[in-house]
């Protein structure tokens, strides 16, 4: 299992296109995604539960990782937030 700990930088927040991005990469690989946030934890290939945390601008998230390519996946999910969602 891998964990890392993400700020959400761009200024609106995870909203809808943020997190349709954050799954659509996160079920590109075979293992399993997890996001917490203020204890509550969700299911990262999923929309709702992802919107459901309401990240907002500054916001840190816990991802973690656990399968066969759990190091890419992690990795490539933390560039997402990097990237500010490409916004």
């Amino acid at each position: 299992m891998v964990e890392r700990e993400v700020e959400v930088l761009n200024r609106a927040g995870i909203h809808a296109r943020p997190a349709a991005l954050i799954v659509k990469v996160a079920n590109s690989f075979s293992s399993q995604l997890y996001m917490e946030k203020d204890k509550m934890k969700i299911n990262g290939k999923s929309i709702m539960g992802i919107i459901t945390l309401g990240a907002a601008y500054k916001s840190k998230i816990i991802i973690s990782t656990d399968g066969p390519d759990e190091n890419e996946a992690a990795d490539a999910i933390e560039q997402l937030f990097l990237n500010r969602f490409e916004e």
